[in-house]
């Protein structure tokens, strides 16, 4: 046996000296690979392991560990906000229904100012920090380049004031309001010395742009119900803004009827049932693809019987039919008159902020064919150009009722001028 072994290991070293060496090189090179995949492997296996033990969740990869993960990540703890979760409503609202709002205790910001008086008061605290965090872009953008242009000793001369005017533009405040803050504040050049007096300034003229928009609409005694009639394209948020004003107004006591008639978007109405139940508001619908029209009418006539106050009215952001967007809204708008005389008694448009001067056209198309009434703007926490603003409050000269900076119900507010130019500088 052993003379039988000796004779092939001679003749395997006989052969191994005939082979060329680059066949050595070869086979070394591959034991190196698979020693080093190895000793990954081994790493790896290690770290899961330390993870497991930080967090306390099993990583041995099977279905059962897999779903404690997901029951791990996604179960806050009582007084956790979890953004993530949130942070998929947009997502939400154009494939299917909106993700359900996790438990919450009171917003990051809020722990920030201290509790004065009531509850509102912390509330209204907790939003003001919400929206100069959603602003902080925009913030970066105007107050940080105007301190950029007047580094040093530079005084407010020709070529400042296009420096000034470029960076307003780049704000999304658009052409014509732009040109028109520049003028004014090159009318007023003499009280400007340095760059906190420039700030207010144009603090002062851009306050001055948006309240020319806010008039005051006379509150006429409108017969119960209410209604108003929400439109815009889509993708903007508008079956969420709805939901979000329907819980806030049922907050209020107020019986709320929502009216799915945008029939044409796809889970838009199942979207919008899950919204009524959360809202604690009712709901009137019919199948897919029918009449819009039809649908607004049984919606209102259906409010009239029941005594609701509030009916909130979702209409079509785009059609997949020969028939024209907005004929298609003013047949609906002729239909809810027919059965009450002065209705919609509001039409509030919802806008993208983040598509910048593409919202200021839309709001102009929509207003020629419909009136609008009010401007619901939203994303604003997700946008650097929330000059958008001023440009919609000069070109249009609609009042800008609501401002969304966030995904929770909270989050839209009514707008104030003065808290939104404060938060701009």
């Amino acid at each position: 046996m052993r003379q039988f072994l000796l004779e092939i290991w001679e003749t395997t070293v006989a052969a191994a000296e005939q082979l060329p060496q680059e066949v050595f090189w070869v086979a070394g090179g591959c034991f190196s690979v698979i020693f080093l995949w190895m000793i990954l492997i081994r790493l790896s296996r290690r770290r899961k392991q330390t993870l497991a033990s930080v967090t306390g969740v099993t990583t041995g990869g099977g279905k059962d560990s897999r779903l404690d993960q997901v029951e791990t990540v996604t179960t806050p703890a009582p007084g956790i906000r979890i953004d993530a979760v949130a942070s998929f409503q947009p997502v939400m609202e154009t494939f299917g229904e909106p993700a359900p709002e996790p438990e919450i205790g009171p917003p990051p910001d809020a722990a920030v100012f201290e509790p004065v008086g009531e509850a509102k008061t912390i509330e209204t605290a907790g939003f003001l920090g919400r929206l100069k965090s959603g602003l902080s872009k925009t913030r970066n953008t105007i107050s940080g380049g105007l301190d950029r242009i007047f580094s040093g000793s530079r005084k407010l001369d020709g070529a400042a004031l296009e420096d000034i005017e470029e960076l307003l533009i780049t704000a999304d405040i658009g052409v014509q309001a732009t040109m028109s803050l520049i003028q004014k504040v090159s009318a007023r050049a003499s009280e400007i010395s340095n760059i906190g007096e420039l700030k207010s300034v144009l603090k002062e003229e851009i306050l001055t742009t948006i309240d020319a928009s806010q008039r005051d609409v006379a509150q006429k005694a409108n017969p119960l119900p209410k209604i108003i009639m929400v439109v815009g394209v889509n993708g903007v948020g508008k079956t969420t803004t709805i939901g979000k004003l329907a819980a806030r107004m049922a907050g209020e006591g107020k019986r709320v009827l929502i009216v799915a008639a945008d029939t044409f978007r796809a889970a838009a109405i199942e979207q919008l049932t899950i919204w009524a139940e959360r809202a604690g508001a009712e709901i009137v619908k019919h199948r897919q693809n029918a009449d819009p029209a039809a649908v607004a009418y049984d919606g209102v006539e259906a409010a009239v019987a029941r005594g609701m106050d509030v009916v909130l009215v979702d209409t079509a952001g785009r059609l997949h039919t020969k028939v024209n967007l907005m004929e298609e809204l003013k047949k609906i708008k002729r239909t809810i008159a027919k059965k009450i005389p002065d209705a919609p008694h509001e039409v509030l448009m919802v806008l993208d902020a983040t598509t910048g001067q593409n919202a200021l056209v839309q709001a102009k198309m929509f207003h020629e064919a419909l009136n609008v009434t009010g401007i619901v703007l939203t994303k604003l926490d997700g946008t650097a150009k929330g000059g958008i603003v001023i440009a919609i409050c000069s070109a249009t000269n609609i009042p800008l009722h609501y401002i969304g900076v966030g995904e929770q119900t909270e989050d839209l507010q009514n707008f104030n001028s003065q808290q939104f130019v404060d938060a701009l500088f």
